[in-house]
């Protein structure tokens, strides 16, 4: 993934806000609208563009375009940095492969060590009891 490449194709939009604001919220374009084409884009691989189609396929249109929107603050400038932080995290969770895990043995010490624990257990409360 390049990100350089990746930057130059989003393109950005602003709208204006809905909700309580006041007269800011009738006047002022504040939030921002990324949109991100996916199935022509340079800086993915055609192996991470399948991947990220298929993990994150809900966020995705029909047209493979991803939209994200940001109206979190009253500034347009901080909305459209929080879009572009949220658009590569989302990017990095789609694109993240898991380490397959190898399942291991328990250390025959440990299970020992567990044995003689439960045993040591087993005769202290053994003597609490009383005796006829």
């Amino acid at each position: 993934m390049l990100r350089e490449v990746i930057e130059k194709e989003l393109s950005f939009k602003a709208v204006r806000s809905s909700g309580a604001g006041g007269q800011n919220v009738n006047k002022v374009s504040s939030k921002v609208v990324l949109s991100w084409d996916c199935m022509n884009s340079q800086g993915v691989s055609d192996e991470e563009r399948m991947l990220l189609l298929e993990r994150l396929k809900n966020r995705f249109n029909k047209e493979g375009v991803l939209i994200l929107d940001a109206d979190n603050t009253r500034s347009q400038i901080k909305n459209k940095d929080i879009v572009i932080e949220r658009f590569f995290q989302l990017l990095a969770i789609g694109l993240h492969i898991e380490k397959e895990r190898r399942e291991t043995k328990t250390p025959r010490r440990v299970i020992q060590k567990r044995k003689e624990n439960k045993q040591q257990n087993s005769l202290k409360k053994a003597l609490r009891k009383r005796v006829l």
